[in-house]
Formats: structure tokens, sequence, C-alpha cells
């Protein structure tokens, strides 16, 4: 409360009010764990339930349909720091949803989970998203036994891990020796005369050993690639772009991360170099490359770049 308050206007013990056989209805429902709306002589449905139909003033039909509890959010506005009157202490959205069935929606608070005071809205937040109610355990009969909407489950993140110990053979043991040095190594095939990288000890094409060793330059183009939207660890951000890279004079492209471009300018074609770190950090691992990025160079065109897509 504001410290300047001089009146207060208050009605102890509660302002008393019937709410008449519609709306009474609707609150009944929701104390039941449900939600209603009722039907007009046009057929819409209307959530939350009114007497008349508020497009042509006509009374409703009386036939109260079950809706939801499964909605739609039709728009919303981020609180980014909350009033005391607000329901959470927290960032929260107050959102519009339309219950699955109805032809209008409701206003109420979206719990999007934790942020710290005065965070920006999560990226997936947004007109279109799937919620659900929250029902408190205790519920009265008031708008409020709607405790809030959640976002709806589309994704599970469980822990795994896998623990196990790798005998990569001589062609990946050699492979690793190079890149701890800062050397891209690839072995050619003998029939197909493709230099296969990282190097195998047979060519998976031929099936026949590999014969050669090839140090390949640590610049090539990028063949084909996709934006992917869920967080990795390897990445610089999300979204982030894997993608294929032939490296220069290799016969096979090589899986890789593509940073140091906006997704939305990653192009097949793309002239890319390997992004190293530091070299105090080097060790045999693939992890020495952190991903591949962008040089000033002209794209290569389509046609020398489809047998590798």
């Amino acid at each position: 409360m504001p410290s300047d308050v001089n009146h207060v206007v208050e009605f102890p013990g509660g302002y008393t009010r019937s709410v008449g056989p519609v709306i009474g209805r609707f609150l009944s429902e929701l104390r039941d764990g449900r939600m209603v709306g009722v039907r007009t002589s046009g057929g819409r449905v209307l959530v939350p339930p009114t007497e008349y139909d508020p497009d042509t003033g006509d009374d409703v039909t009386g036939e109260f349909v079950e809706v939801g509890p499964v909605g739609t959010v039709t728009t919303w506005s981020w609180v980014a720091h909350p009033a005391k009157e607000h329901p959470f202490d927290r960032p929260f959205a107050w959102v519009l949803v339309r219950p699955d069935g109805a032809d209008t929606a409701l206003v109420h608070a979206l719990d999007a989970g934790v942020f710290d005071a005065g965070a920006e809205a999560p990226k997936f937040l947004k007109t279109g998203m799937r919620v659900r109610p929250k029902w408190r355990a205790e519920r009265t009969g008031t708008i409020g036994d709607i405790e809030c909407f959640l976002p709806e489950v589309t994704m599970i993140n469980p822990q795994a891990k896998l623990e196990f110990r790798l005998s990569g053979g001589r062609a990946l043991h050699r492979y690793l020796e190079g890149i701890a040095q800062g050397r891209i190594l690839g072995s050619r095939c003998p029939v197909c005369e493709a230099v296969i990288v990282p190097m195998k000890e047979t060519c998976p094409r031929d099936g026949v050993p590999t014969t050669e060793e090839v140090e390949l330059p640590d610049v090539g183009t990028l063949t084909t690639y996709a934006v992917n939207n869920i967080p990795d660890p390897r990445a610089p951000e999300v979204p982030f772009v894997s993608g294929y890279v032939l490296l220069d004079g290799a016969g096979v492209p090589l899986l890789t991360l593509i940073a140091g471009v906006p997704a939305d300018q990653v192009r097949m074609g793309m002239r890319v170099k390997a992004a190293w770190k530091p070299r105090e950090e080097w060790s045999p691992s693939v992890g020495n490359i952190k991903w591949f990025e962008p040089v000033d160079e002209p794209d290569v065109p389509f046609d020398e770049i489809k047998d590798y897509l």
C-alpha cells in the first residue's frame, strides 16, 4: 500500500453479491475443477460465460459446454517487475487463453518458470503456445481456483550419462595425434582415391584398406546444414548451426558446428575455416576445433558440391 494513502474503501467481511445462474454455473464448475462456456444462439461458445451475446445482445441459450482444460494463448504481456498485488513475486505473463472448444478467451496469469527480476520474456513465450490450468488443491468457486496456467509439456531433458572406454584403433589414434598438433589428417583410398576425414583404416565406399596419410587444410566448403534450437553445451548460442564441411582436398564432408555468422545467413556453398581453441588448450580431442566460421571468399557453386550433400 502506498505510504501517502489517506482513504480506504473496504467491505468488512467481504462484498456479497449474487452471481446469477450463468456465472454461478461457471464458478461452480471451477470449484469442481472444470471449465464450461455457454452457447449463444449463433453457436458460439463464450468463456467466461455471460448472460447475453456481446455481439447481438440476445440472451444466451443456457446450454453449457465443457471446454479445455488445454487452451491456446491468443496474446500475452510480460511482467518483468511484478507489483505486490500480482500473483507472483517474480516475472510472469498475463495471457489471454482460449480454451479448446471455446470461441472467446479469458485472461489469467501464466507461470513461465523462475526468472530474475527484470528478465526479458523467454523465447518460448509466444502467441499460439499451448497451456493448461494449474488447479488449486482447495477450491471455493472463484476464478482464483485456477492458480495460474502452465505451458504444455513439449519436451523433456532427462539427465543421461554413459561412461565407457573407447579404443579407436590406429586410424583414430593417429587422427587425434594430428589434432593435438593442430593438423587435420585424412587417409586416401587406393581405389576411389577419395581422402577420408577423420582418417579411417578402410574406405567406407570400397571396403579396402586405406594406404596413404594426407594432411588437409582447415579450410573448406559448407555442403549442407541444419539450424538447431535445442541448447548444446558445445554451441556458442541458440539457435546454432551444425553442418557438413568438405575440407579442400577431401572426398568426405566433416560434421561440425558453424558459428561466427547469424543462423539465418548460413548458406550452402559458403567457404569456412576452422576456429581453433588457444594452443595451450589443445589436447588429443576433436574439441580443439570449436567450430568453423565464414571466410571472405566467394561461395562455391552448388554443382560443385551436389555430390557431397
